[in-house]
């Protein structure tokens, strides 16, 4: 009895598959000793190693008996979840429970951050198309930049289902590495100066946000988004759904079962099925580092332009008024990462300088701000494409 009899797996393992397989203990590595998004990137790294030995039964497989196919249950997972999009969307549920809109309210000014720091996203679009990619792949690309892997799950589902494993790899990746990358960028693009400023937060923190306007604001929301661009209803609607619980005073202990036991469960699920995609034939190509570097430049970008939208802001500002520009960089989605890491840096250049609140009020308008922006790509991109 041949080796390909006894041990097939061995058998047909390539270097390829190895590679993989080294990816996916990377991605744990990074998870455990790191703590980098430990949730996602861990069942991402197992499930990376599950499928890329071969004749894993975790992936459908044709029976050499019968000839016919027996499905895995990460293909299944996959069609159950990630296709019909309730995986993604279940973890806006849980997202909108964790969002409190009360900093925004005193400081509605700072959303502006939440669209300026999704630059990143069209600019990309466009150096992608230039690439070669067609219109519909680019926007999946560019959708990486906003930090937020639910809504690049989603938009590349629907426009670019052959690239859902870079894309999503890229994403969840970026958001771990916010306080790696954001630092790097802003000390580019501002003077010590600049990050020394301070922001006055009296009278902002002591405004009275009354409860009726906490429960409206997620069913306001939700039907101007609808009647401007229906698309974008189940990644807002789930969104605000998600925050309505949380406010509405009565769903108490869902509210805080969204935001642990459903949030947690769904990234599990949700982080090894991505994993399905993970294969060495389709991840061992050129494709994926080019899709993986202008996730890079996307992810750079809005940071960018969130700092260059600060520091514009400022030429018009009196002294003492001014907006510490790192703060721009929270407009994306990685919420509340991007704050504390802001913070951090603000603390780090002076001790008595606590940003963290106006950095809040930006990361939760980057949230709502990724969102319209992934809803505005689902919507417009099929008139063109």
């Amino acid at each position: 009895m041949g080796l390909e009899q006894l041990l097939p797996a061995i058998a047909d393992m390539t270097w390829q598959d190895l590679i993989m397989i080294g990816v996916g203990i990377l991605l744990i590595y990074l998870a455990i000793a790191k703590e980098y998004e430990p949730t996602l990137l861990l069942p991402m790294g197992f499930g990376a190693i599950l499928v890329n030995i071969p004749w894993s039964s975790a992936l459908t497989q044709i029976d050499p008996a019968t000839g016919e196919a027996v499905q895995g249950i990460l293909n299944i997972f996959f069609d159950a979840g990630i296709v019909t999009e309730v995986f993604p969307l279940l973890i806006f549920i849980a997202i909108g429970a964790m969002i409190d809109f009360g900093p925004l309210f005193r400081n509605p000014s700072l959303l502006l951050f939440g669209a300026a720091a999704q630059f990143g996203i069209f600019i990309t679009m466009i150096f992608a198309t230039s690439l070669g990619y067609d219109l519909r792949e680019a926007a999946s690309i560019g959708i990486i930049g906003a930090a937020d892997g639910p809504t690049s799950i989603v938009v590349a589902s629907r426009f670019a289902p052959n690239l859902l494993g870079p894309i999503s790899v890229a994403a969840y990746s970026y958001m771990a590495l916010v306080p790696i990358i954001q630092p790097l960028v802003i000390r580019l693009l501002t003077s010590r100066k600049e990050r020394l400023i301070r922001m006055s937060t009296t009278g902002h923190n002591n405004k009275v946000i009354s409860k009726k306007a906490l429960i409206v604001f997620p069913i306001v929301v939700t039907i101007v988004a609808g009647i401007i661009a229906p698309s974008s209803l189940s990644l807002i609607g789930f969104l605000m759904f998600g925050n309505l619980v949380r406010e509405c005073g009565v769903l108490n202990k869902l509210s805080l079962s969204a935001q642990n036991e459903l949030a947690s469960l769904v990234t599990l699920l949700l982080g090894i099925t991505i994993a399905s995609t993970m294969t060495a034939e389709r991840f061992i190509r050129l494709d994926t580092l080019i899709i993986i570097g202008l996730g890079l430049f996307a992810f750079i970008f809005d940071t960018f332009g969130g700092v260059i939208f600060a520091k514009f802001l400022n030429l018009f500002r009196k002294e003492g008024n001014k907006i510490n520009p790192m703060i721009g960089a929270c407009g994306i989605s990685a919420f509340p990462m991007s704050a504390r890491v802001i913070h951090q840096m603000g603390q780090k250049e002076d001790p008595y300088n606590y940003l963290l609140m106006p950095a809040i009020s930006a990361n939760v308008g980057g949230q709502i701000g990724s969102v319209v922006a992934g809803g505005i790509i689902l919507t417009l991109i099929p008139l063109f494409a």
